[in-house]
């Protein structure tokens, strides 16, 4: 008799216990075990029929094969595949599940705003007013601010570096065409004196959290923001704010997310000095730009163009 369920009693993986079965599995279940073994992630998230058709087996060989690697059945088997990926597979279950039922266009519109409402909601209501001040006081004290975001957060990141632009000295954007390897280039510099703000939520990005680690290491003081206490950042965070952001047909919602950085901005202009000034100085700088503004440079070519449309005119008349 297999030793296989006591071994899975003891939480071995999928691989070990198919590696331990091979020698006795069939040829169509072998074709299954490789399958399985080089798309995990896939297997994880098909149903039975169509992990069937993607091998060229039967149902019933796909459920025969979880048995034979010791498991119940099929249901078992993708359970114990999803335990590796809960993180990256959360959105794609709650996806699922949202599609399953029938719904309007406008229903998923009204149901998306009223989700990023109570995201919003809740990271208000879970603001850590110490670390707020903390955060506050690290940027605007700062010798020179780094910004570090990857993927989705990499738009968070230039959002961030256009709020604190304006009332920091010495803003670096780390998401740029370079990648994460420009941010690993630029540790070197940084040190004590300088802030890292570190921006990760799931799915979280390994870039972005060795980034943090090397920064932390170096005595550079690193401002997280993440979704909670159990975000892979925080062992390397002097501060941390969350924001909440479930979606349902997506990893993140980014509404929270960016509304924490306004927040975040808004807090740095308030405890600028001269923040007045520094605003009324780049209304100045932005006015040739302005579409509506006296001294637009579209209103300036207008200006310029006008007689010689004129004397056009009058030369065809």
């Amino acid at each position: 008799m297999s030793d296989l369920p006591d071994v899975i009693a003891d939480g071995v993986s999928i691989a070990i216990r198919i590696g331990r079965a091979r020698p006795q599995l069939t040829p169509s279940h072998q074709q299954m075990a490789d399958y399985v073994l080089a798309h995990p992630l896939q297997a994880a998230t098909m149903p039975i029929d169509e992990l069937a058709a993607a091998v060229g087996v039967s149902i019933a060989t796909a459920n025969r094969f979880a048995r034979a690697i010791g498991l119940d059945g099929y249901p078992m088997l993708r359970a114990e595949l999803v335990k590796g990926f809960e993180a990256m597979l959360a959105p794609i279950e709650k996806m699922r599940i949202k599609l399953e039922k029938p719904t309007s266009i406008q229903d998923v519109f009204a149901a998306a705003l009223e989700e990023s409402q109570r995201n919003i909601a809740a990271t208000r209501d879970a603001l850590d007013p110490a670390a707020c001040e903390l955060a506050v006081q690290a940027l605007l004290a700062a010798r020179r601010v780094y910004l570090a975001g990857y993927g989705a957060s990499g738009w968070l990141a230039g959002l961030l570096q256009r709020g604190l632009d304006a009332y920091c000295d010495n803003v670096h954007l780390l998401a740029g065409v370079g990648g994460a390897s420009y941010g690993a280039r630029l540790l070197p510099r940084m040190g004590e004196g300088d802030v890292l703000v570190a921006i990760s939520y799931p799915r979280y990005l390994t870039d972005t959290v060795l980034l943090a680690q090397g920064a932390f290491e170096r005595g550079v003081k690193v401002v997280a923001l993440t979704d909670g206490p159990h975000s892979p950042i925080l062992p390397f965070a002097h501060v941390c704010l969350f924001a909440q952001t479930e979606n349902q047909y997506a990893a993140n919602s980014e509404s929270s997310a960016l509304a924490l950085i306004e927040a975040l901005t808004s807090a740095v202009a308030h405890q600028s000095k001269d923040s007045v000034k520094t605003a009324a100085r780049m209304t100045e700088a932005v006015l040739p730009w302005l579409h509506d503004s006296a001294r637009s440079r579209l209103a300036s070519r207008s200006v310029d163009a006008g007689p010689k449309r004129a004397e056009g005119r009058g030369r065809g008349r």
